[in-house]
């Protein structure tokens, strides 16, 4: 008998669907105390969460018999990923059940926003009769800035274009091809759609990355009263450069669903009469909960029943005894993805990934799957599995090339990746030393050595004395220590790249100052 723990309300038609299972059993226990939580945990096989509970490395220790986790829901924040994946328990969401939701919740707050509806009820409901105070704003004719072009972003635009809004978009993952299709203007810069734009829209992840991703210095390229909406995540908009623009009349207004802090009780953005604010609402509609539910239900009967996991977010479709042999090339495929993934600039249009040496003999679809996703989670606005990624990768019009090779160039096992984008193209090759040593061993035809970090620095540079002292002296500077460093160039005195491993992730600053240092080209800072 497999127990099973509801710890957030959860539709009633899925959880229905679970007790109808003679070998499970289910336990509703909402709103339980972390402590309550880890002292109980210990007797299940799976545990179910919505946003509100957080799996932390204390309740995943102490669940000691948990197979899975599910989320229903998209976003997994609320769960420790990688501490539940080292203890071998699978996490799984529901990527598709809120959608609809999500992007008819932005278009509400789009509408109500350009309308002063909430300002408006409020006036009235306090016997004011104040017309002329709440005149609004058309959409027809509007353009629309729209930052992440996944399913939610496209419903969004989808929806938009009905109110004959013109859509302009910025997605790296997203084609041309697939943009026209979409009847999208796709820019290659984010700071060209931020000068077009009447209104902007976030459908994308709160990474180190996009963590305020709209600040003050982006604010300033803005059109005067732009209108902002976040239904996406807190975080995407630094909240006090909004509060500054949005006082002083640059930003006309801000509808916002989603905050850095939730709740959001000390924000001075409530005090504001041209913000509109909901509490994280975008996936609360009832057919959302009842899909998500439902969906995660059907999930967990698959996975404990008849060993087939969908929408796993750390598990690909291989047999275990298949999965123990491949599990060092699943890692270092999804690496080498998020590595070339940040190195790359313009719209990617083609992915080559070549296998050499003795992998060949396993069934590679799997590899190529951990490498989509590796390739896209840096950039996604969506919560990227080993079950989706192909998916995506064929939404944004990627074409995937797979090859096998005998030419190992030295090595007993070689993965190559070569992506090409409509700006560049760029090959990266890895392999495995020892049992899960992996290295990058070749950038662009510059041979290295290079073990794969949390944080790297990939710099272009001229072949020139110096190079490597000023940049030490600057990160020194910056309290930046260095943990490795490789050097790779193909004539004295060329163009060479300078691979520095990391201990601590940089700032946008400290590579503004690395990029002005002499014979430094280019500067190029991967999260991995």
């Amino acid at each position: 008998m497999f127990k099973v723990l509801v710890a957030d309300p959860l539709a009633e038609q899925g959880i229905e669907i679970l007790k109808n299972e003679q070998e499970i059993s289910v336990d509703v226990k909402i709103k339980m105390s972390p402590k309550d939580l880890i002292s109980c945990i210990a007797e299940y096989d799976v545990l179910l969460v919505r946003s509100e509970t957080k799996v932390t490395e204390e309740i995943i220790t102490a669940g000691k018999k948990l197979k899975i986790i599910g989320r229903a829901g998209v976003g997994l924040d609320n769960v420790n990923l990688n501490f539940a994946t080292k203890h071998g328990i699978i996490v799984m969401n529901t990527p598709d059940g809120n959608t609809i939701s999500a992007a008819e919740h932005t278009l509400s707050m789009l509408l109500a926003l350009s309308r002063n509806i909430p300002q408006a009820d409020a006036s009235l409901r306090a016997k004011q009769w104040n017309r002329k105070q709440f005149t609004g704003v058309e959409l027809y004719g509007k353009i629309l800035g729209i930052i992440g072009m996944g399913r939610i972003g496209r419903e969004v635009a989808k929806r938009a274009l009905g109110f004959k809004m013109r859509i302009v978009a910025y997605d790296p993952f997203l084609s041309p091809e697939e943009a026209h299709k979409l009847e999208v203007e796709l820019v290659d810069d984010m700071s060209e759609l931020l000068r077009k734009s009447d209104y902007l829209t976030f459908h994308t992840p709160l990474t180190s990355e996009t963590k305020h991703l709209i600040g003050e210095n982006e604010i300033a390229m803005m059109k005067k009263n732009m209108r902002i909406i976040n239904c996406a995540r807190g975080g995407i908009v630094d909240e006090s450069a909004l509060e500054k623009a949005l006082k002083t009349g640059k930003i006309a207004g801000a509808a916002l669903d989603v905050f850095e802090k939730e709740p959001p009780f000390e924000s001075a953005l409530l005090d504001l009469p041209n913000v509109i604010v909901t509490p994280h609402l975008g996936a609360s509609t009832e057919e959302a909960q009842i899909n998500v539910s439902i969906a995660i239900a059907h999930q967990v009967i698959d996975a404990l029943k008849n060993k087939v996991v969908r929408n796993a977010a750390n598990v690909p479709a291989v047999e275990p005894e298949t999965l123990k042999k491949i599990q060092p090339y699943l890692t270092l495929c999804e690496k080498l993805g998020g590595l070339i993934s940040q190195l790359i600039e313009g719209h990617l249009l083609q992915i080559e990934v070549e296998y050499s040496g003795q992998i060949t003999d396993y069934n590679l679809s799997p590899m190529t799957v951990s490498l989509i996703k590796g390739l896209l989670e840096p950039i996604s606005s969506e919560v990227i599995n080993y079950v989706n990624a192909p998916i995506f990768a064929k939404e944004r019009g990627i074409k995937l090339i797979e090859s096998k090779s005998t030419d190992t160039k030295d090595f007993v096992n070689l993965i190559t990746v070569r992506a090409k984008t409509d700006k560049m193209e760029k090959q990266i090759s890895g392999s495995i030393f020892g049992k899960m040593n992996l290295r990058i061993v070749n950038i662009d035809g510059y041979e290295m050595d290079v073990e794969l970090f949390p944080h790297i620095l990939v710099l272009s540079n001229i072949d020139k004395p110096g190079v490597v002292g000023n940049v030490g002296s600057m990160l020194g500077q910056c309290n930046i220590n260095i943990a490795g460093l490789q050097m790779g160039r193909k004539v004295e005195g060329g163009n060479a790249i300078t691979v520095l491993t990391i201990d601590t992730a940089v700032t946008s600053e400290i590579i503004d100052k690395l990029k002005k240092l002499e014979n430094i080209i280019d500067v190029k800072y991967i999260k991995l």
